[in-house]
Protein backbone atom coordinates (compact mmCIF):
# COMPACT_ATOMS: atom_id res chain seq x y z
CA UNK A 1 0.00 0.00 0.00
CA UNK A 2 1.16 3.29 -1.38
CA UNK A 3 2.25 5.40 1.82
CA UNK A 4 -0.21 8.38 2.04
CA UNK A 5 1.13 12.22 1.58
CA UNK A 6 1.03 14.55 4.35
CA UNK A 7 1.51 17.89 3.26
CA UNK A 8 1.97 19.33 6.84
CA UNK A 9 4.18 16.41 8.04
CA UNK A 10 6.64 17.36 5.16
CA UNK A 11 6.17 21.25 6.02
CA UNK A 12 7.45 20.14 9.40
CA UNK A 13 10.67 18.13 8.04
CA UNK A 14 11.61 20.67 6.04
CA UNK A 15 11.42 23.59 8.35
CA UNK A 16 13.06 22.03 10.69
CA UNK A 17 15.96 21.21 8.09
CA UNK A 18 15.87 24.24 6.74
CA UNK A 19 16.05 26.10 10.73
CA UNK A 20 18.35 23.45 12.05
CA UNK A 21 20.71 22.17 8.85
CA UNK A 22 20.81 24.84 6.97
CA UNK A 23 20.64 28.01 9.88
CA UNK A 24 17.96 30.09 8.03
CA UNK A 25 15.89 31.99 10.12
CA UNK A 26 12.63 31.62 11.00
CA UNK A 27 12.12 34.94 8.27
CA UNK A 28 14.04 33.22 5.69
CA UNK A 29 11.94 30.16 5.79
CA UNK A 30 8.53 31.76 6.04
CA UNK A 31 9.93 33.55 2.25
CA UNK A 32 10.89 30.66 1.14
CA UNK A 33 7.89 28.34 1.72
CA UNK A 34 5.90 31.10 1.20
CA UNK A 35 4.25 30.79 5.11
CA UNK A 36 4.55 33.56 7.18
CA UNK A 37 6.53 33.42 10.22
CA UNK A 38 4.55 32.70 12.79
CA UNK A 39 3.28 29.36 10.88
CA UNK A 40 7.32 28.49 10.37
CA UNK A 41 7.11 29.11 14.68
CA UNK A 42 4.42 26.66 15.30
CA UNK A 43 5.60 24.22 12.69
CA UNK A 44 9.12 23.83 14.43
CA UNK A 45 7.38 23.41 18.11
CA UNK A 46 4.85 20.81 16.46
CA UNK A 47 8.36 19.31 15.67
CA UNK A 48 9.62 19.00 18.52
CA UNK A 49 6.32 18.14 20.83
CA UNK A 50 5.69 15.22 18.41
CA UNK A 51 9.44 13.43 18.77
CA UNK A 52 10.32 14.68 15.08
CA UNK A 53 13.08 16.61 16.34
CA UNK A 54 14.95 15.17 19.10
CA UNK A 55 18.13 16.75 20.74
CA UNK A 56 20.76 14.51 22.17
CA UNK A 57 23.57 16.03 24.49
CA UNK A 58 26.81 14.71 24.17
CA UNK A 59 27.92 12.44 27.24
CA UNK A 60 30.93 14.51 28.66
CA UNK A 61 28.71 17.69 28.55
CA UNK A 62 25.43 15.84 29.56
CA UNK A 63 27.21 14.71 33.01
CA UNK A 64 28.32 18.67 33.92
CA UNK A 65 24.59 19.79 33.46
CA UNK A 66 23.83 16.65 35.65
CA UNK A 67 26.58 18.48 38.28
CA UNK A 68 25.00 20.92 38.02
CA UNK A 69 21.87 20.66 38.29
CA UNK A 70 22.27 18.51 41.06
CA UNK A 71 24.54 21.68 43.11
CA UNK A 72 21.69 24.12 42.20
CA UNK A 73 19.09 21.87 43.76
CA UNK A 74 20.69 20.66 47.20
CA UNK A 75 22.18 24.01 48.09
CA UNK A 76 19.17 26.44 46.28
CA UNK A 77 22.16 28.32 44.29
CA UNK A 78 20.61 30.99 41.69
CA UNK A 79 22.89 28.80 39.06
CA UNK A 80 26.08 26.96 38.66
CA UNK A 81 28.96 27.06 35.72
CA UNK A 82 30.88 23.58 35.64
CA UNK A 83 33.88 23.81 32.88
CA UNK A 84 35.26 20.65 31.71
CA UNK A 85 38.45 19.30 33.76
CA UNK A 86 41.62 19.52 32.66
CA UNK A 87 45.11 16.79 33.13
CA UNK A 88 47.40 19.31 34.28
CA UNK A 89 46.38 20.51 37.85
CA UNK A 90 48.61 23.64 37.57
CA UNK A 91 46.56 25.25 34.80
CA UNK A 92 43.84 24.50 36.50
CA UNK A 93 42.80 27.63 38.45
CA UNK A 94 43.78 29.32 34.86
CA UNK A 95 40.93 26.93 33.23
CA UNK A 96 38.16 27.88 36.27
CA UNK A 97 38.91 31.99 35.66
CA UNK A 98 38.88 31.66 32.00
CA UNK A 99 35.29 30.12 32.37
CA UNK A 100 34.40 32.47 35.45
CA UNK A 101 35.58 35.49 33.37
CA UNK A 102 33.49 34.66 30.64
CA UNK A 103 30.10 33.81 32.60
CA UNK A 104 30.49 36.77 34.19
CA UNK A 105 31.06 39.03 30.92
CA UNK A 106 27.97 37.56 29.83
CA UNK A 107 26.16 38.43 32.79
CA UNK A 108 27.11 42.33 32.80
CA UNK A 109 25.98 44.96 31.93
CA UNK A 110 27.52 48.50 30.48
CA UNK A 111 29.22 50.37 32.75
CA UNK A 112 28.89 47.86 35.35
CA UNK A 113 29.71 47.28 38.93
CA UNK A 114 31.75 44.13 40.54
CA UNK A 115 32.50 43.73 44.00
CA UNK A 116 35.68 41.30 43.96
CA UNK A 117 37.58 39.47 46.46
CA UNK A 118 41.10 38.58 46.47
CA UNK A 119 43.33 35.80 45.58
CA UNK A 120 44.86 34.05 42.71
CA UNK A 121 41.91 33.18 41.14
CA UNK A 122 40.16 36.33 41.15
CA UNK A 123 42.94 38.17 39.87
CA UNK A 124 43.29 35.85 36.95
CA UNK A 125 39.32 36.70 36.64
CA UNK A 126 40.02 40.53 36.65
CA UNK A 127 42.33 40.12 33.61
CA UNK A 128 40.60 37.96 31.54
CA UNK A 129 37.46 40.60 31.97
CA UNK A 130 39.42 43.43 31.35
CA UNK A 131 40.27 41.83 27.76
CA UNK A 132 36.41 40.43 27.46
CA UNK A 133 34.86 43.52 27.96
CA UNK A 134 34.23 46.22 25.79
CA UNK A 135 33.54 48.90 28.06
CA UNK A 136 35.11 49.83 31.29
CA UNK A 137 34.27 48.07 34.13
CA UNK A 138 34.32 49.27 37.69
CA UNK A 139 35.85 46.76 40.09
CA UNK A 140 35.48 47.15 43.98
CA UNK A 141 37.92 45.69 46.07
CA UNK A 142 36.28 43.90 48.79
CA UNK A 143 39.00 43.81 50.97
CA UNK A 144 42.43 45.38 51.90
CA UNK A 145 45.59 44.73 50.01
CA UNK A 146 46.28 46.39 46.92
CA UNK A 147 48.78 44.04 45.56
CA UNK A 148 46.17 41.21 45.15
CA UNK A 149 44.15 43.61 42.33
CA UNK A 150 46.49 44.79 40.38
CA UNK A 151 46.67 43.99 37.17
CA UNK A 152 48.83 40.63 35.47
CA UNK A 153 51.69 42.94 33.51
CA UNK A 154 51.11 40.40 30.30
CA UNK A 155 47.90 41.89 29.86
CA UNK A 156 47.91 44.55 26.76
CA UNK A 157 43.90 45.48 27.50
CA UNK A 158 42.97 46.08 30.85
CA UNK A 159 39.28 48.11 30.74
CA UNK A 160 38.54 48.07 34.24
CA UNK A 161 38.75 50.84 37.14
CA UNK A 162 39.44 49.63 40.43
CA UNK A 163 38.29 50.77 43.19
CA UNK A 164 40.68 49.49 46.34
CA UNK A 165 41.12 50.04 49.80
CA UNK A 166 44.61 51.67 50.59
CA UNK A 167 45.52 49.23 53.32
CA UNK A 168 47.28 46.01 53.80
CA UNK A 169 44.63 42.79 54.43
CA UNK A 170 45.65 42.18 58.01
CA UNK A 171 46.75 45.04 60.16
CA UNK A 172 48.80 44.95 63.31
CA UNK A 173 45.69 45.84 65.45
CA UNK A 174 41.93 46.09 65.82
CA UNK A 175 42.35 49.44 66.72
CA UNK A 176 44.06 50.17 63.35
CA UNK A 177 41.40 48.31 61.72
CA UNK A 178 38.90 50.61 63.16
CA UNK A 179 40.52 53.62 62.25
CA UNK A 180 40.85 52.48 58.42
CA UNK A 181 37.74 51.68 58.05
CA UNK A 182 36.89 55.37 59.29
CA UNK A 183 39.28 57.06 56.64
CA UNK A 184 36.81 58.64 54.19
CA UNK A 185 38.19 57.71 51.01
CA UNK A 186 37.58 53.82 52.44
CA UNK A 187 34.00 54.92 53.79
CA UNK A 188 33.44 55.39 49.89
CA UNK A 189 34.81 52.38 49.03
CA UNK A 190 32.75 50.39 50.88
CA UNK A 191 29.38 52.45 50.46
CA UNK A 192 30.60 51.85 46.35
CA UNK A 193 29.50 48.15 46.97
CA UNK A 194 25.61 48.65 47.21
CA UNK A 195 26.19 49.60 43.25
CA UNK A 196 27.48 46.45 42.06
CA UNK A 197 25.65 43.70 39.86
CA UNK A 198 27.17 40.64 41.18
CA UNK A 199 30.09 39.63 44.18
CA UNK A 200 33.12 37.64 43.24
CA UNK A 201 34.70 35.66 45.47
CA UNK A 202 37.37 32.94 45.35
CA UNK A 203 37.57 29.98 48.01
CA UNK A 204 40.58 29.15 49.95
CA UNK A 205 41.69 25.90 50.92
CA UNK A 206 43.55 24.89 53.79
CA UNK A 207 46.48 23.67 52.58
CA UNK A 208 50.62 24.13 52.26
CA UNK A 209 49.99 25.75 48.73
CA UNK A 210 46.62 28.00 49.53
CA UNK A 211 47.49 31.61 48.80
CA UNK A 212 47.29 32.82 52.34
CA UNK A 213 50.20 30.86 52.47
CA UNK A 214 51.97 31.73 49.30
CA UNK A 215 51.89 35.27 49.74
CA UNK A 216 52.81 35.66 53.52
CA UNK A 217 48.91 36.53 54.80
CA UNK A 218 49.21 33.33 57.02
CA UNK A 219 52.36 32.42 59.57
CA UNK A 220 52.92 28.78 59.67
CA UNK A 221 51.46 28.83 63.68
CA UNK A 222 48.64 31.01 62.56
CA UNK A 223 47.70 28.02 59.95
CA UNK A 224 48.31 25.45 62.52
CA UNK A 225 45.97 27.64 64.77
CA UNK A 226 43.28 27.56 62.63
CA UNK A 227 43.93 23.82 61.38
CA UNK A 228 43.31 22.36 65.14
CA UNK A 229 40.05 24.20 65.08
CA UNK A 230 38.12 22.92 62.51
CA UNK A 231 39.32 25.60 59.27
CA UNK A 232 38.29 24.12 56.14
CA UNK A 233 38.93 26.87 53.98
CA UNK A 234 38.13 30.54 53.69
CA UNK A 235 36.34 33.01 52.21
CA UNK A 236 37.12 36.74 52.08
CA UNK A 237 40.14 35.72 54.68
CA UNK A 238 37.03 34.53 57.00
CA UNK A 239 37.99 30.98 57.96
CA UNK A 240 34.94 28.65 58.01
CA UNK A 241 34.86 25.15 60.20
CA UNK A 242 33.37 22.34 57.96
CA UNK A 243 29.61 23.47 58.49
CA UNK A 244 30.42 27.25 57.12
CA UNK A 245 30.45 28.91 61.03
CA UNK A 246 33.45 31.73 61.37
CA UNK A 247 36.06 29.89 63.06
CA UNK A 248 37.26 32.47 65.54
CA UNK A 249 40.57 33.70 65.68
CA UNK A 250 43.20 36.61 66.78
CA UNK A 251 43.35 37.40 62.78
CA UNK A 252 39.52 38.29 62.64
CA UNK A 253 39.94 41.07 64.57
CA UNK A 254 43.02 42.80 62.49
CA UNK A 255 41.83 41.97 59.13
CA UNK A 256 40.53 44.00 56.66
CA UNK A 257 37.62 42.63 54.71
CA UNK A 258 33.52 42.68 54.08
CA UNK A 259 32.40 40.63 56.94
CA UNK A 260 29.95 37.28 56.64
CA UNK A 261 27.15 39.16 57.35
CA UNK A 262 27.20 41.15 54.67
CA UNK A 263 28.70 38.76 52.20
CA UNK A 264 25.13 36.85 53.01
CA UNK A 265 23.44 40.22 52.25
CA UNK A 266 24.56 41.06 48.42
CA UNK A 267 22.99 39.96 45.67
CA UNK A 268 24.28 37.38 43.26
CA UNK A 269 27.61 35.99 44.92
CA UNK A 270 29.36 33.93 42.58
CA UNK A 271 31.96 31.46 44.17
CA UNK A 272 35.00 30.49 42.26
CA UNK A 273 37.25 27.67 42.84
CA UNK A 274 38.85 24.87 41.20
CA UNK A 275 41.00 21.68 42.52
CA UNK A 276 39.69 18.67 44.24
CA UNK A 277 41.80 19.97 47.42
CA UNK A 278 39.42 22.50 48.06
CA UNK A 279 36.66 20.48 47.99
CA UNK A 280 35.85 20.44 51.98
CA UNK A 281 36.49 24.37 51.30
CA UNK A 282 33.56 24.78 49.04
CA UNK A 283 31.55 22.75 50.73
CA UNK A 284 31.61 24.99 53.47
CA UNK A 285 30.93 28.05 51.41
CA UNK A 286 27.83 26.44 50.46
CA UNK A 287 26.25 24.91 53.61
CA UNK A 288 27.17 28.41 55.19
CA UNK A 289 25.02 29.57 52.37
CA UNK A 290 27.21 32.20 51.55
CA UNK A 291 26.71 31.78 47.56
CA UNK A 292 24.23 32.48 45.02
CA UNK A 293 26.10 31.14 42.24
CA UNK A 294 29.22 28.77 42.29
CA UNK A 295 31.59 27.98 38.90
CA UNK A 296 34.32 25.19 39.25
CA UNK A 297 35.44 22.02 37.23
CA UNK A 298 33.83 18.88 37.08
CA UNK A 299 36.14 16.92 39.64
CA UNK A 300 35.75 19.39 42.24
CA UNK A 301 32.29 20.19 41.72
CA UNK A 302 32.26 16.08 41.56
CA UNK A 303 34.07 15.58 44.80
CA UNK A 304 31.73 18.20 47.06
CA UNK A 305 28.83 16.48 46.23
CA UNK A 306 30.25 13.07 47.13
CA UNK A 307 31.78 14.27 50.25
CA UNK A 308 28.76 15.77 51.31
CA UNK A 309 26.66 12.72 50.57
CA UNK A 310 29.30 10.36 52.49
CA UNK A 311 28.51 13.06 55.44
CA UNK A 312 24.48 12.24 54.96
Amino acid sequence: MAESYDYEEILEIKTAWYYYMEGLTQQEIGERLGISRLRVNRLLDKAKKSGMIQFHIRAGQSGRMLLEQKLIQRYHLKDAFIAPSIRKDENINENVALAAASYISDHLGKQSFINMGYGDTSSRILNHVASMSDSPVNVVALTGGVSYYLPNVQSSIFNIKLHLMPSPLIMQSSQLVSAILNEPSVQEILEMRRLAAMTVVGIGGMNENATVRQNGVLSYNDYMYLNVNGAVGDVLCHFLDADGNLVSSQIEDRLVSTSLEELKAMENVIGVAAGVYKADAILSALRGKYLDVLITDEKTAGAVLSKDTASD
